[in-house]
């Protein structure tokens, strides 16, 4: 595909000025992957190109935010549209978008979930959906996973299972399970055989880390920023029966894993036929749109108390191009290519596997794909420093991926959903170019 035309302007800023600029002011806490942060120009489904012209395949999608294709015209038609409506309206104030898009998000949401709150991010669906958990039972504590990932507001952090992700965080009524990372199983046991045992330690942490009552489970189907982390099958019903035990809302948060990007599903807990009480969602809703979600069951968003708004909550231009994008993964049946490509992708990485030493896991589901790296296989040393260098030679030639895991050695890849398997084949070139160039 060619580059998109541009508008022209009298005066672009250089690469060397962006980054001056963005190094004077901006906070530096905002993360760059590469040595040299490399500035954005325009974008066109799966490519992306750089100030200097420089056209990149995008596999990573934005960090899991990018479902149907940056700019998609036939979503940002519907936005423009919107715009030149009615861009904004107070909350205080229905309006059409936002109900549409909640009625089609209860027809597509698993169970007797039905009813919508809408916010900015995911940090902010998570927050709410706390908030309400507490508010329907009654409890206070909430059991989260190490490993995970639930945003940057401070309750968020506290959630956040890695200390890398907490600095200056303080949040009570918050205790960490054991997550379900068979790659680096934290009791030493591999699966089948552990019977799952990593599930069980929840319970032990109810019992002994709580006051015996939790307002909440919240774990992410698939962890994100923990380095694609993918459960067994019997994971989550375990984790379900424990957490009802105990009086608890089950919320799967779903704002990496959701809107088709496991495959076949809409959302990923849907994998582990689980039906949670809440959802909460973001990124590939809005396709690079902020947007975030909470949906739960009626009795649980019934039981909210106190007034409450979310200035751009439900905003019609958001609520637009979020249904406009559920329309395209409806109408294209991309839960269905993403998990045709997604399986070919698997089998390529895992063939890369086979012929890269460094590789030490291959994980994920659908288009939700990692590659966790290794100085050594057998003592499974984590490998930051090789994870860098392979991303940097993959920029070289052209790819763009992620990076994760709380060591910082493992590859996420999460590219639109509309991907085909050409895309596939052209990045795996490229990543086994990279592997070889930094084994040399």
């Amino acid at each position: 595909m060619s580059a998109p035309t541009v508008p022209a302007e009298k005066t672009r800023l250089t690469r060397e000025e962006i980054n001056r600029k963005q190094k004077e002011f901006v906070f530096p806490a905002v993360t760059n992957y590469y040595a040299e942060p490399v500035p954005m120009d325009h974008a066109s489904m799966q490519h992306v190109w750089d100030v200097d012209g420089k056209k990149y395949l995008d596999f990573f999608g934005g960090i899991v935010t990018i479902s149907v294709g940056h700019c998609n015209p036939r979503v940002i038609s519907r936005t423009k549209a919107q715009i030149d409506r009615m861009q904004h309206v107070s909350t205080c104030f229905p309006n059409e978008p936002m109900v549409t898009l909640a009625e089609k998000l209860a027809q597509i949401t698993p169970g007797t979930l039905k009813k919508s709150y809408f916010t900015n991010s995911g940090s902010e669906a998570n927050e709410t959906a706390i908030q309400v958990a507490r508010m329907h039972t009654g409890n206070l504590e909430v059991v989260a996973l190490r490993h995970g990932y639930s945003g940057r507001s401070s309750l968020t952090r506290g959630l956040t299972g890695m200390s890398t992700w907490r600095r200056a965080t303080i949040e009570v009524g918050i205790v960490h399970a054991m997550n379900p990372y068979c790659y680096r199983c934290p009791l030493g046991l591999k699966y089948p055989d552990c019977e799952v045992a990593c599930a069980k330690d929840i319970e032990n942490v109810i019992q002994f880390s709580t006051s015996g009552r939790i307002a909440a489970f919240l774990a992410e189907p698939i962890q994100g920023v923990g380095g694609f982390i993918t459960p067994p099958k019997e994971y989550f019903k375990m984790a379900f029966s424990i957490v009802k035990q105990y009086g608890g809302d089950f919320i799967s948060d779903e704002v990496q894993t959701a809107w088709g990007r496991t495959g076949h599903k809409w959302f990923g807990i849907e994998h582990w036929e689980v039906e949670p009480d809440m959802i909460t969602a973001a990124k590939g809703l809005g396709n690079g749109i902020p947007i975030g979600l909470t949906v739960a069951k009626p009795e649980i968003a019934d039981s909210f108390q106190g007034l409450t708004i979310s200035t751009f909550g439900g905003n019609p231009v958001t609520s637009v191009t979020a249904k406009a994008v559920i329309d395209v993964i409806e109408e294209d049946d991309l839960r269905t290519n993403a998990a045709v490509v997604g399986g070919y992708f698997r089998q390529k990485l895992e063939e890369l596997q086979r012929k890269h030493l460094l590789i030490g896991d291959v994980r994920g589901m659908g288009l939700m794909q990692a590659l966790e790296l290794v100085e050594d296989r057998n003592t499974k040393e984590p490998s930051p420093k090789g994870t860098n260098a392979v991303m940097e030679e993959a920029r070289k030639r052209g790819l763009l991926i992620g990076k994760g895991g709380f060591y910082g050695n493992v590859i996420r890849m999460s590219p639109p959903l509309n991907i085909s398997k050409a895309d596939v084949d052209e990045a795996v070139r490229i990543l086994d170019e990279s592997f070889g160039a930094v084994k040399k």
